[in-house]
């Protein structure tokens, strides 16, 4: 018999040390809280169980996993089903402290409470636990209840067992003083475990946090390009989860764990943490003549300065005619000044609309931007004549799609080099080691001509593919951009559709990104409703390369 009680034993600390090394590895909490009541039912043979957490400000205890076998309850943890009692408060309102309740009496206490008969016991308050036994039929006997500690000493939650019953007979019998030397064993690794789960989760928070605040700073400098930072790592999930679900094709065997679906989102948040060093007025540029404010302004006034010289000519004109007035000479000098200022305002508005770089130009417009240049002239503050347009204005008015001069696009582009610097220098955990990888290459190309490491396809992973597409497509679709309208759907897919077949993007993530229809997701969530036209989903065709 002594024999039968040591091999029982031996095989529960066997049973114990299994459970501390599994507890050691859940990421998931519901399922360690679950984890760690159903150890402690299996050690003891516990009918049932409760497990309370203490809440964020120490002032009361939560249920968060209830299991009772003989009455099939289930609550709490990875079930779904919520527990709807209420909190057990550690203060009563007169300021004492609550200690009629066995859970709250272990918690405030840190003392183990080991009861063998409920109904026989005094001093604590059972009128709870009989009027359950009341509703059910049940018979709530023996009673173990022990304190979780952390690292720091703080109690952090309760353990409580109820009716041990005898192995094989299923008689309910006294917690044994080595079911409690095991309890408070597994509730000091369960309490480290979960602290250690907890801790985790709040430097993941914390981390976080600060690519949100790179991410706020960013936005902070152009409102244009903070929605940017956000919406994409939202697309690339989307596509990730596409991807991950395909079972045919070329991409049927990529699989994501958790820890890979957290490290692309973290990618995906910091892909445009560069753009905290681009200068705003080159990030904002809304058209060809801003800088830090739009020069068209500027133009606009030697215009007018224009307009007023040809009325003040005229006028000298019809001056010089005193005393004698000559209508008809009157009349040709105010029809010249109207011509020449009809002109002038024709001109103006060519400019203006130049300015907003909304459509690409053709050789004609260039050749009459350059005709009005060296035809027009005007006086400066100091009476000097002056070219109508300075060099660096006819350089930023020549810019034949956009609003970017091409050192300018070179600072844009830089983005992506600052990006790589940036995360490089980062000391990544394991688990996060490809963030830099993936976040640095969404401005590659599949045919080696992008930027900045003019990487192939080959020398890619397919995250990193999944952020270019992602990028690409809410860049042409977001309706935030001060130099132009968001596009419609239909039109972002057909640029997407020539991007595939050039070498631009991956042609088997595009096919998912259309099949599984992850654009349409995504447009339902972020874009305006009348941008999400009718989309014929185009055939996929061969992947290249």
């Amino acid at each position: 018999m002594a024999m039968d009680l040591v091999g029982d034993l031996l095989a529960r600390l066997d049973q114990l040390n299994a459970i501390g090394a599994a507890l050691s590895k859940e990421r998931n909490t519901d399922a360690l809280l679950e984890g760690i009541l159903i150890a402690a039912k299996n050690i003891t043979h516990a009918d049932g169980g409760t497990l309370y957490r203490m809440t964020e400000d120490g002032s009361a205890l939560r249920f968060e996993i209830m299991r009772t076998n003989s009455l099939d309850i289930f609550l709490g943890g990875t079930t779904g089903r919520p527990i709807e009692f209420p909190l057990l408060q550690l203060v009563n309102a007169d300021g004492s402290f609550n200690d009629s309740m066995v859970a709250t009496y272990a918690a405030i206490h840190d003392r183990t409470v080991n009861i063998a008969d409920a109904y026989a016991e005094e001093g604590f308050d059972f009128s709870g636990t009989r009027a359950f036994d009341q509703r059910t039929g049940y018979r709530s006997q023996s009673f173990l209840t022990v304190p979780m500690k952390n690292h720091d000493g703080e109690v952090i939650g309760v353990l409580q067992l109820i009716n041990a019953q005898e192995p094989d007979l299923g008689r309910v019998v006294t917690f044994s003083e080595a079911d409690q030397r095991l309890v408070e064993s597994l509730a000091s690794q369960a309490a480290i475990a979960l602290s250690n789960r907890q801790l985790i989760i709040q430097l993941e928070e914390l981390f976080e946090s600060f690519i949100h605040l790179i991410n706020m700073a960013i936005d902070d400098k152009s409102p244009y390009t903070g929605g940017h930072c956000n919406r994409v790592p939202e697309l690339t999930m989307m596509l990730a989860d596409a991807v991950d679900a395909t079972d045919d094709g070329p991409l049927a065997s990529f699989k994501m764990t958790e820890r890979d679906r957290y490290e692309l989102k973290i990618a995906g948040l910091l892909h445009d943490c560069g753009k905290i060093s681009t200068p705003v007025h080159v990030v904002d540029k809304a058209t060809k003549l801003q800088t830090l404010f739009d020069r068209i302004a500027l133009v606009d006034t030697r215009f007018e300065v224009l307009r007023r010289d040809a009325e003040i000519a005229a006028l000298k004109r019809q001056l010089a005619q005193r005393p004698c007035v000559d209508p008809v000479a009157e009349a040709q000098a105010a029809a010249a000044c109207t011509t020449e200022q009809a002109a002038l305002d024709e001109e103006r508005e060519f400019v203006r609309k130049l300015n907003r770089g909304t459509e690409y130009f053709n050789e004609g417009t260039l050749v009459r931007l350059q005709s009005l240049s060296e035809r027009r002239r005007w006086s400066g503050p100091e009476g000097q004549d002056l070219p109508f347009f300075t060099d660096d204005e006819m350089e930023n008015l020549s810019i034949r799609r956009g609003t970017l001069t091409a050192k300018e696009r070179d600072i844009i582009n830089y983005h992506i080099v600052a990006t790589n610097r940036m995360l490089e220098q980062v000391p990544w955990p394991k688990h996060l080691r490809n963030v830099p990888e993936f976040a640095g290459g969404h401005h590659e190309r599949m045919d080696g001509r992008g930027y900045p490491k003019g990487l192939m396809r080959h020398e890619m992973s397919l995250q990193a593919r999944m952020l270019g597409i992602a990028d690409i497509f809410e860049a042409l679709t977001a309706v935030d951009r001060p130099y132009k309208p968001g596009m419609k759907v239909s039109k972002a897919l057909e640029i997407m559709v020539r991007f595939k077949k050039n070498g631009h993007i991956d042609p088997d993530l595009f096919d998912v990104f259309m099949n599984q229809a992850v654009y349409r997701r995504y447009a339902e969530r972020f874009l305006d409703p009348d941008q999400m036209d009718v989309v014929p989903a185009p055939a996929p065709e061969p992947a290249a390369g």
